[in-house]
């Protein structure tokens, strides 16, 4: 009976590490230089959506930066060690965004200030709408091979920048052109609700999409893996 591969080679793990390292490291930088401009608007601005943007790139550095702590490691099982503790702070940093977002929207919602219009804060939306989904997909893709669910789990909070960065576009722009100011703080308020939902999955560990590797002297067989995907125990790829 034919052994199936219970994950990547020695040698494509090292380079789907390296890969994630390069794209946390994207990750970490452009949400630096998001979080200045964006703060720096929303200050300018009295923007508390701009501001609150801001503060999520913010958590999306400390997010990134615990993924890029767990796989300075150069040996796996190290890796694997940490994978825990990443999932932990990656969890806390939803949880955080999503009680900022709650507490902003409720604020604008409550009419606590009005926000002027802001040019350098529709350009910032819209590059990160652009930039943002890209980074994300392309760690999404390296996480799953190689079995990484921090690596997932971050993916999903740059993926959540995204949408972020499409609700504030569009409660920019229809506050500057139509004066709709009520638009931004109710989508603001499903992307909490999202936030929550991942910050809970990452908690509990969930989003690992591919095995983690097996020694090679321990392949598994198709009697032993009736789904022939090659999936660990709790991961949800084969469903």
């Amino acid at each position: 009976m034919a052994a199936i591969s219970l994950g990547p080679s020695p040698a494509r793990r090292d380079v789907l590490a390296r890969r994630i390292r390069l794209l946390v490291a994207a990750t970490i930088t452009y949400n630096v230089l998001e979080a200045i401009v964006a703060i720096t608007a929303g200050t300018i601005a009295s923007s508390t959506a701009l501001i609150g943007f801001g503060l999520d790139s913010v958590i999306e550095v400390s997010s990134a930066a615990a993924v890029a702590w767990q796989f300075s490691a150069r040996e796996h099982t190290v890796r694997e060690a940490r994978e825990k503790t990443t999932l932990r702070i990656i969890a806390v940093s939803f949880f955080i965004l999503a009680a900022y977002v709650s507490i902003d929207a409720a604020r604008a919602l409550a009419g606590t200030g009005e926000a002027e219009r802001s040019v350098p804060g529709i350009i910032i939306a819209a590059l990160s709408l652009a930039v943002m989904p890209f980074l994300s997909a392309a760690q999404r893709r390296a996480g799953r091979e190689l079995g990484s669910a921090s690596a997932v789990a971050d993916s999903k909070q740059t993926l959540l920048c995204t949408y972020l960065s499409a609700v504030l576009l569009i409660g920019l722009v229809l506050n500057a052109t139509l004066g709709w100011s009520w638009a931004d703080p109710i989508a603001a308020l499903v992307i909490a609700a999202i936030a929550v939902k991942e910050g809970r999955d990452a908690w509990q560990g969930k989003g690992c999409c591919a095995p983690a590797a097996a020694p090679d002297s321990q392949p598994v067989t198709a009697a032993a893996d009736p789904d022939g995907c090659g999936c660990a125990p709790g991961c949800a790829c084969c469903s």
